[in-house]
């Protein structure tokens, strides 16, 4: 059987929408879904510290499981393309912090596949730089950090939908699980 990891943002757990339905995708095609929640209130953002931080929170979830999860992380989650790249595991990275250089670089580094998905709204997403760093990006224009379009709220459902599509599609390209 295969597992997934779910690693939630900072702001909401890994039951938030985007967390929740692409995990979703993933129990669907018969893995094992393991959803970690933060421990502890964790350090500053934008300080380089976050990723090991990060690290330590995951890794030993990852010890226990064994493999080669998919690893699925929002925003402070993407703290863990670190790991992600040691490990060679593939990942769905959800409004990753490509604004952080050592998020950035760790992306550079990995050598699984992983897909991309963020907004034109968001000021942590770089849309050049996702499409440098992998074949597999979702861009949505308009969207911000929490993938919400302006308008009604319908709208932002509709984005909802169009990221379990790439998720969907790209696990599909890269025959996950295997």
């Amino acid at each position: 059987m295969a597992d997934a990891v779910v690693i939630p943002g900072g702001r909401f757990g890994p039951g938030a929408p985007l967390l929740m339905y692409a995990g979703d995708v993933a129990e669907q095609r018969g893995a094992k879904v393991h959803r970690h929640s933060w421990s502890q209130e964790f350090p500053k953002l934008d300080q380089p510290e976050i990723e090991s931080w990060v690290g330590d929170e995951i890794v030993p979830l990852l010890d226990t499981i064994g493999g080669r999860p998919l690893l699925i992380g929002k925003s402070l989650g993407t703290n863990a393309a670190a790991i992600a790249a040691e490990r060679s595991l593939p990942a769905v990275w959800l409004t990753p912090l490509l604004t952080l250089p050592w998020v950035a670089d760790a992306l550079g580094r990995a050598t699984a596949p992983f897909l991309l998905v963020g907004g034109t709204a968001d000021k942590l997403w770089d849309g050049d730089l996702a499409r440098r760093l992998s074949p597999h990006v979702l861009e949505v224009a308009g969207a911000d950090h929490g993938m919400y379009v302006p308008g009604p709220l319908t709208e932002s459902i509709a984005v909802l939908s169009r990221v379990v599509v790439a998720v969907e599609e790209f696990l599909d390209a890269v025959g996950w699980p295997r």
